[in-house]
């Protein structure tokens, strides 16, 4: 088993859905038969920024022949294993995390930057991912924490520098499969994209600790086999997510908030006037169509 970086482009013509699959030609089979069962890293341009960028990661579990295309692939992702970086990482910072990419002058290496997937040396995916996913929560969680210290979110003191030892590499994996490590990031990142406020009813509520009210919900709970992808996700109120989890409110996929006929009461002054949930501005963050078309007929009380 060996790391990777898979080439992504948002709205490419390959069939990819980053959270469950990627799509890719024949010619990188080898390749990607030897990242099944570990962790790959997404890379690739992010609309808005003009360069390329890491961006999340994800874990291999199987690959499949594509049944329309003999000479396509799919590589599936293991189930709640994607996990976007708390930034985009431009390819070339700190030098580059990919050697391979740069020739001896420093200049990017044109022959190997085409190649949609790369294999990647073990040191350059732990540095990936200490880059990428060890920024502290800038906004803790609401509620205390039971003893004295502050709950820890990134890589902590406790997991060993992860550059040193030939085990770091357990240290990266059994962090990055922690639930409550998972929660964090997912909770961080929604929020920043959000500006810790409710998509369906524009509340900013702040308390004098600077800690927000919003919460951070899965549109396909992770129970349900929901992943962690920014687009499984959206910004709510404490009530609003408890009435979003139990199907009393939906969302369409133009973002149109979705009333269930179960409610008891009118809930309309709560929300936006126009019914229309704030969503962010660039596609690539928004809720996807396809986690909300499952909410909407798995979850919502029409």
């Amino acid at each position: 088993m060996v790391n990777a970086v898979f080439y992504h482009k948002h709205n490419s013509i390959y069939d990819d859905d980053p959270a469950t699959k990627y799509h890719f030609p024949k010619q990188y089979l080898s390749r990607v038969q030897q990242t099944v069962g570990d962790w790959i890293v997404y890379y690739g341009p992010v609309k808005g920024m003009p360069s390329r960028y890491y961006s999340a990661i994800a874990l291999i579990e199987s690959i499949s022949k594509d049944k329309e295309k003999d000479t396509h692939y799919y590589a599936n992702m293991q189930a709640c294993t994607y996990l976007d970086f708390d930034r985009p990482l431009e390819y070339s910072e700190d030098g580059g995390y990919e050697k391979k990419l740069f020739k001896p002058d420093g200049k990017p290496n044109g022959g190997y930057t085409v190649q949609a997937v790369r294999i990647l040396e073990k040191h350059e995916f732990v540095s990936l991912i200490n880059a990428g996913l060890s920024a502290p929560e800038e906004w803790p969680p609401r509620k205390d924490a039971t003893s004295d210290q502050a709950p820890t979110v990134g890589f902590s003191e406790e997991n060993k520098s992860p550059y040193i030892g030939p085990e770091s590499g357990r240290d990266i994996v059994s962090q990055l499969i922690n639930r409550p490590f998972r929660d964090a990031k997912f909770r961080k990142h929604i929020r920043e994209l959000y500006d810790r406020t409710c998509a369906f009813t524009g509340l900013r509520l702040i308390n004098g600790g600077g800690r927000p009210e919003v919460e951070a919900c899965h549109i396909i709970p992770v129970e349900d086999g929901g992943n962690d992808s920014v687009q499984n996700g959206i910004a709510l109120s404490g009530t609003v997510h408890w009435m979003f989890d139990r199907g009393l409110l939906s969302l369409s996929d133009d973002y149109e908030i979705l009333a269930s006929r179960q409610l008891n009461y009118d809930i309309s002054h709560l929300l936006h006037p126009d019914m229309k949930a704030r969503i962010p501005e660039n596609p690539v963050y928004r809720p996807h169509p396809h986690y909300l078309y499952w909410h909407r007929n798995n979850k919502f009380k029409a």
